[in-house]
C-alpha cells in the first residue's frame, strides 16, 4: 500500500461514522490524528501496524463516547484485562526520537527513588506542554527508572478525563482528578460541583501522602506552555496558592516530603492549540521530535528570595517566581531553547 492511498483504517472510521457509533465531527478530528500520524510513524511501523494500533484506538474512543469511563477522584492505572499504560507508550513511542532526546538529572532521579524507597514522599513541580506528557515521561524514564515510569501519579485536569480522545491514553495513567481553575466557572450552574470534587482530590491526595512512599507530579501552572507572539514557547507562570496548599498537605502528612522542579521540553510532538479552548474537541498536530526532560535539585521550600518578608502573600508568590525560574532556566538549556 502507497503511502497516500486509502487504508484500512479510513474504511473502518467511514463504516463505524454510517453505523452511528462515532459522530462525524470525533471522527474528523480522529482521522486528521491519524494523518498525522501516519505521516511521522511511517519510518518506525508499516502501514498495517498503525491500522491496527488506530482500529485498537477507534474502538477506545467508541467506548468513551457511547459509554463514559467515568474516572474516581483518585484513578489508578489500568492494566488488565487490557493494558492501557503500555497502549499509551506503544503509541507515543514512535513520535519520540530517541537518539537527540536528552535526559538530565539522573543523579537526582537516584536521591528521588531513594527517598520512595524509604516511604518518604516526592513531588515534582513541572511545566505542561502536551497531553502525552505523563506517556513521554515515562518513556524517558523506563529504562533506568521503571519505577518511578509506572507509579509517578498526575494531578490531571478535567480535559483528559472528559476528551474522548484523550480518555484512552488517561486510563493508563495515575490521576489525581481535579477541575484546573481555568474551566471551574464553565458552566457556571456546574462550580459548586466541581469544587467538592475538588476537595475530595485534595483530601485523598493528604491520604496518599500520609501513607508515604508516593511521588506526584504537579503542574502550578494549571495549564499548558504555549508561543507568545513571536513564536517562542513561554513556561506559563506558577500559581503560589497552588504550591502552597501542596506545600501545607505534604508538611501535615507526617512523612518526609521533598520537591523537586522538573522541566519537560515535549511541545513539538503534540503541540496544543495556539489559543485556551473551553469547549472539547481540539485538532491534534503530531511531530517526531526528540523530547528533553531535567530534574534539578532538591528545592528548599523555606529559604528563597523574600522569605523573610513578613507579607505572606509576598512570600507565596517570591516562592512560586523563584520555582518558576528553576523550570525556566532548567528548560532553556534545551538543545534549541537557549535563545
Amino acid at each position: 500500500m502507497g503511502k497516500n492511498s486509502k487504508s484500512n483504517f479510513t474504511d473502518l472510521l467511514k463504516e463505524t461514522v454510517s453505523e452511528g457509533k462515532l459522530p462525524e465531527r470525533t471522527a474528523k478530528l480522529l482521522y486528521g490524528f491519524y494523518d498525522g500520524y501516519r505521516d511521522h510513524a511511517i519510518n518506525d511501523m508499516d502501514e498495517e501496524e498503525i491500522d491496527a494500533l488506530f482500529a485498537i484506538f477507534l474502538s477506545k474512543v467508541c467506548q468513551q463516547v457511547n459509554t463514559p469511563f467515568e474516572f474516581e477522584p483518585y484513578h489508578e492505572r489500568i492494566r488488565k484485562p487490557f493494558d492501557y499504560y503500555s497502549f499509551g507508550l506503544d503509541f507515543v513511542r514512535p513520535l519520540v526520537d530517541k537518539s537527540i532526546s536528552t535526559l538530565t538529572g539522573a543523579v537526582n532521579l537516584e536521591e528521588i527513588l531513594h527517598h520512595i524507597e524509604q516511604k518518604h514522599n516526592v513531588v515534582f513541580l513541572a511545566n505542561h506542554q502536551t497531553e502525552a506528557d505523563p506517556q513521554a515521561l515515562s518513556l524517558m524514564l523506563e529504562e533506568k527508572f521503571p519505577r518511578l515510569a509506572e507509579e509517578t501519579i498526575f494531578v490531571a485536569g478535567e480535559r483528559v478525563t472528559t476528551d474522548p480522545l484523550a480518555v484512552p491514553f488517561s486510563m493508563g495513567c495515575n490521576l489525581l482528578c481535579i477541575y484546573s481553575k481555568r474551566y471551574i466557572d464553565h458552566p457556571p450552574e456546574k462550580k459548586q460541583e466541581k469544587q467538592l470534587h475538588n476537595k475530595r482530590t485534595m483530601q485523598l491526595m493528604s491520604q496518599l501522602l500520609a501513607e508515604g512512599g508516593k511521588c506526584i507530579y504537579i503542574a502550578p501552572s494549571g495549564g499548558r506552555d504555549r508561543k507568545n507572539s513571536e513564536g517562542k514557547i513561554e513556561i506559563a507562570p506558577f500559581d503560589p496558592k497552588s504550591i502552597e496548599m501542596v506545600y501545607l498537605m505534604a508538611k501535615k502528612s507526617g512523612r518526609p516530603t521533598f520537591f523537586y522542579p522538573m522541566a519537560l521540553g515535549t511541545y513539538e510532538i503534540l503541540p496544543p492549540p495556539e489559543t485556551i479552548q473551553i469547549e472539547l474537541g481540539e485538532k491534534r498536530m503530531l511531530k517526531k521530535e526528540g523530547i528533553h526532560l531535567c530534574i534539578g535539585k532538591q528545592i528548599d521550600m523555606e529559604h528563597f528570595p523574600e522569605s523573610e518578608n513578613l507579607d505572606k502573600n509576598v512570600r507565596r508568590k517570591s516562592r512560586a517566581d523563584y520555582i518558576w525560574d528553576l523550570v525556566n532556566q532548567d528548560y532553556h538549556r534545551f538543545p534549541g531553547e537557549n535563545t
